[in-house]
């Protein structure tokens, strides 16, 4: 995938990394929110990664990738993005258009958070 569709789908989830984490270049929790299944997604998680990787952020290292797939139940994706909002993660990348996006926008109204 190239760098515009993985920031074109970065916004569409309304998912960006809170400036003040990035400072303490702590280990982040990211949520990853998605209504279809792993394996149909490789592409989807492996750009993400590599989407990450380019702004520094690294799989275990800098970041750790909490991942919920409502496997085509859209009804689980608000239980799934509730779930993510009690770990808690600096932020919920909401894919697979606005579905998922709306899920985690009613789990909470504070990710992210604003310095």
């Amino acid at each position: 995938m190239r760098r515009r569709a993985f920031i074109a789908l970065l916004c569409a989830g309304g998912a960006a990394l809170p400036l003040a984490a990035r400072a303490q270049q702590t280990t982040q929790v990211v949520g990853f929110l998605s209504p279809g299944s792993p394996e149909p997604s490789s592409f989807l998680v492996a750009a993400f990664r590599e989407g990450l990787k380019e702004f520094s952020y690294i799989e275990g290292k800098d970041v750790r990738i909490e991942y919920r797939w409502a496997r085509g139940q859209y009804d689980q994706l608000q239980k799934l993005a509730t779930d993510l909002v009690k770990l808690p993660v600096a932020v919920i990348a909401a894919t697979r258009g606005t579905v998922s996006a709306e899920a985690a926008k009613s789990a909470t109204s504070t990710i992210p958070s604003r310095p």
